[in-house]
């Protein structure tokens, strides 16, 4: 069974077992699905379904960064839900000592010295995480560290 099967059948159980909160997450998502889908102009495979995961998680955790800011802690509960349900369909995140260890890898592959050479250096890192679900943001900082004088 296929990634987009996985999320469908997934949605029908939620709806059976009256589970709102998923059920709602679900259906966002499949509207998501069903947008990238006309955007292309065909049918998606699980690598693009993937991203399209990925994207959606992100934009859940700036919107709890906004409603951290704004004191909507019910707002911060609803979306950290939604990102555990999203996640699921993930593969597993990597490790800390992963990103590390791709960062270094990358820095000798590229011999970047400087903050001016991050782009580079940031796509070698994800190209030595692809299919481990990287988490852009810890990628970043970490190449950063290294990155930075003094550090």
């Amino acid at each position: 069974m296929g990634l987009k099967e996985q999320i469908i059948a997934d949605m029908t159980a939620a709806m059976k077992a009256k589970d709102s909160a998923r059920t709602s997450t679900l259906r966002m998502l499949k509207a998501a699905m069903v947008n990238r889908r006309i955007e292309k102009g065909g049918e998606l495979d699980d690598e693009e379904l993937t991203k399209l995961l990925r994207s959606q998680v992100k934009q859940r955790r700036d919107s709890i960064e906004q409603y951290r800011k704004g004191a909507r802690q019910d707002l911060v509960n609803k979306e950290s839900a939604e990102i555990l349900v999203l996640e699921s369909y993930l593969p597993q995140a990597a490790l800390p000592e992963e990103i590390e260890q791709a960062v270094a890898a990358a820095l000798a592959e590229t011999g970047a010295t400087s903050m001016k050479e991050m782009g580079g250096v940031m796509k070698a890192v994800m190209a030595h995480l692809a299919g481990k679900n990287p988490d852009g943001r810890a990628v970043s900082e970490a190449v950063k560290r290294k990155l930075t004088p003094g550090s």
